[in-house]
């Protein structure tokens, strides 16, 4: 294992940690995890448009990918079964590969304006059942794959944050000049001669406008 020389002072140990007397979660922090979905966690998902996707693959290396799509895109089967509609993306299918690998995945349900976030984790299965396919069409497409989630728990997450970033605070966001450009990191990244930024910006907002589903 890599010790970074940037890193001083690591913590390695958990009597290390507890030396740090940082202290124990109250009673009320740990009642709050429950282990299937209740009529406010169901609430909570079918008003969200837009989650963050955690897996590691059989090694332990990580993965966090942003899934959104229309309010209740996330389908709530009953109070212990979840399922995910796989839209097209870059290919690549991190999650889905990681997922046969290791079928531990981590939730994080966000809700525009609503600082609190759903934390739900589980067992995750692929799916290509048409039944199920058929229910998540948009557009008449619908999906090749999607993710079934079996819950193990779920709780609400405080809102700090959101509160200590002001991410729903139009008037802390930086002005639209100031924002990095995707178009101009591929081209840096990708370096292929023939990807200028202008190939890019225009395959950026194809991908955007065409291929959404």
């Amino acid at each position: 294992m890599s010790m970074s020389h940037y890193f001083s002072n690591q913590i390695s140990t958990i009597e290390q940690l507890e030396a740090l007397n940082i202290g124990k979660p109250s009673q009320a922090v740990q009642n709050k995890t429950i282990t299937e979905l209740d009529e406010h966690c169901i609430n909570f998902i079918r008003k969200c448009p837009f989650v963050v996707l955690s897996t590691s693959n059989k090694d332990g290396k990580c993965d966090a990918s942003p899934r959104g799509d229309h309010r209740g895109f996330v389908f709530v089967l009953d109070n212990k079964h979840l399922l995910l509609p796989e839209r097209p993306g870059n290919k690549r299918m991190d999650s889905i590969h990681n997922i046969l690998s290791n079928p531990h995945i981590g939730l994080l349900f966000t809700i525009p304006g609503v600082e609190e976030t759903l934390r739900i984790a589980g067992k995750a299965y692929i799916t290509s059942d048409s039944k199920l396919l058929e229910k998540m069409a948009v557009n008449e497409k619908i999906p090749s794959l999607a993710i079934g989630v079996e819950v193990e728990e779920c709780f609400i997450h405080c809102a700090k944050a959101f509160k200590r970033s002001k991410l729903w605070d139009s008037s802390s966001w930086i002005q639209k000049e100031e924002r990095p450009n995707a178009a101009a990191i591929l081209v840096d990244h990708i370096k292929i001669k023939e990807l200028t930024l202008e190939k890019i910006e225009e395959n950026l907002k194809e991908s955007y406008t065409k291929r959404l589903y």
